[in-house]
């Protein structure tokens, strides 16, 4: 065979593997909890239930929209903790961490809601499945499968006698504010909860960067918190998304950005820079109608883990910097409260 033909025959092999590798699916095995549920009624508080529910391991929207009858199952589990206030009914506020778990200054605004006299779900999306964390990959535990536990959560707390159920919210910071924004995309909503919605929706510094082809949201509130010099999960497009959805005519969305903070202002640690992590300051994407993702630039796929690291790989780059500003900590969690106890509160006094 000549040199030229082996060359050819090179390239038809690559274009068919990366044909198959695009069009293939990412699916997860389910994992048993069991264990981890015994461990965890052994710690649970006086004043905190165990919730475990159905869901399932969906990578991205378009497995929800298009191939949800053949992804793998999975429970979940949630810890509702009431507050002190005894009450016949509270509202409730379903929070969702971010790439690396749960930490102290997530539960800091948990305990603040609770003063208010709201009850707290912290979600274990990741210990469910047996992750600790996915920063560097955003594989192993993903945005749109959080959305959908999010939502199997929902139709729990709604039918659950001590919760009003006309005053759920749903707040997270990180991957956990991308899962309380996109969780407002009324194509997924009505899809996986067509009876029940958040009352309200606190994304902190989530990721923007996804332009959305079919921009109709819930009109319920949604107020978006992040930090001016955040390059993990940049502030800019945050700004124009919350444009694009006033432009829509949605008249409850709004954004405080703070000044001089980076990622994960909130904390109580010093800045410093996150090797593993991406950095999305110049990384843009589109969502699609269907729920496919892709590059802005270059209309590349992110269909399954091989592509979406492929993508990343091109479109993002390494080293975020994270840490706390201590006057924009103080502020969000003010903030948040106030716009929790304005949309939750309101019939619970």
């Amino acid at each position: 065979m000549k040199l030229s033909e082996r060359l050819l025959t090179l390239f038809i092999v690559f274009c068919l593997v990366f044909l198959y590798l695009g069009l293939s699916r990412t699916n997860y095995n389910t994992v048993d909890i069991s264990d981890t549920i015994s461990k965890v009624n052994s710690t649970l508080k006086a004043n905190q239930e165990l919730i475990i529910f159905k869901s399932k391991n969906p990578f991205n929207f378009k497995d929800i929209i298009k191939n949800l009858d053949i992804v793998s199952d999975q429970d979940v589990y949630g810890i509702i903790t009431y507050p002190d206030l005894d009450k016949s009914k509270y509202p409730a506020i379903i929070g969702v961490a971010g790439s690396l778990g749960w930490a102290e200054h997530h539960r800091d605004y948990l305990r603040k809601y609770r003063q208010a006299g709201i009850a707290t779900v912290e979600l274990y999306s990741f210990k469910s499945r047996n992750v600790s964390s996915t920063v560097g990959e955003q594989v192993s535990a993903t945005i749109p499968m959080i959305v959908y536990d999010s939502y199997m959560l929902l139709s729990i707390l709604a039918n659950n006698p001590k919760i009003e159920k006309e005053s759920i919210g749903i707040t997270g910071w990180s991957l956990g504010g991308g899962v309380a924004l996109f969780s407002g995309w009324k194509k997924i909503k009505d899809l996986i909860s067509p009876d029940y919605e958040f009352a309200a929706h606190l994304p902190v510094y989530p990721p923007c960067i996804t332009n959305v082809d079919d921009l109709e949201f819930v009109k319920n509130p949604i107020y978006i918190l992040i930090g001016e010099l955040d390059n993990w999960v940049p502030a800019e497009p945050c700004v124009e998304f919350i444009e694009g959805l006033k432009f829509k005519g949605h008249d409850n969305a709004s954004i405080t950005i703070f000044p001089n903070s980076h990622h994960s202002y909130d904390r109580k640690t010093d800045l410093k820079v996150v090797e593993s992590g991406y950095s999305l300051k110049d990384c843009r994407l589109v969502l699609e109608s269907d729920g496919t993702v892709k590059t802005k630039d270059y209309g590349f796929p992110l269909s399954n883990s091989f592509m979406q690291k492929l993508g990343l790989y091109m479109c993002a780059d390494k080293g975020p910097t994270m840490g706390g500003n201590k006057e924009a900590r103080i502020k969000s969690k003010d903030y948040a409260v106030d716009f929790f106890s304005k949309h939750l509160l309101v019939n619970n006094n």
